[in-house]
């Protein structure tokens, strides 16, 4: 699956990775998952895309996010916007799709394989076009949660279907009670 002249870019959708994960029960270890993908072939970049709550006074995703930085991620963070929908449920609005899109597509010339770290089907066309340009496409996600994380028509567009849960040794670590992810990412985030 993974050649070990490619040059590699990873694209991690941090609250969709998050939710993955913690749906088969454990969290990431990003030194370890860093360490994995740098085997795997030449890692030129791995970026990690999350919304962040300027509200709180203390962010708990925060020393995540710092650790990433100073550890070879490139963060790509927006202001998350709390809200109340209808039905009086609170919900958090910070899709970086976008961003993790326009990316993807200015790095494609520079790479010969992308990895996600997404199950969200908006991301087929993106897959699509990518391919076109003589890119492969991995996408790591789970189908063995219930129900599973990963739209099936993202995982029908990629060259690779990476099961998260296959990964989960390599990985992987126990859970903590005190996980470094901020509410936005325990909270279901909505397109604009």
């Amino acid at each position: 699956m993974f050649y070990r002249d490619e040059r590699l870019a990873l694209f991690i959708d941090g609250s969709n990775l998050y939710a993955a994960a913690k749906a088969l029960g454990f969290d990431i270890d990003y030194k370890l998952l860093r360490t994995e993908f740098m085997r795997r072939g030449k890692l030129l970049r791995a970026f990690y895309y999350t919304a962040l709550l300027e509200n709180d006074d203390y962010s708990p995703i925060r020393p995540l996010v710092d650790w990433l930085n100073y550890n070879g991620f490139n963060m790509v963070t927006k202001p998350a916007k709390e809200f109340t929908d209808s039905m009086g449920r609170r919900k958090v609005k910070g899709n970086m799709d976008i961003e993790l899109a326009v990316d993807a597509m200015e790095l494609a010339p520079h790479v010969d394989h992308m990895v996600i770290f997404s199950g969200d089907g908006d991301y087929r066309p993106l897959v699509a076009s990518l391919q076109r340009q003589g890119v492969r496409v991995s996408v790591v996600s789970t189908i063995r949660s219930q129900p599973p994380m990963i739209a099936d028509e993202l995982r029908r567009q990629a060259d690779n279907f990476i099961e998260l849960d296959e990964l989960k040794d390599v990985i992987g670590r126990p859970p903590r009670p005190d996980n470094h992810h901020s509410r936005s990412e325990r909270f279901e985030t909505v397109d604009d």
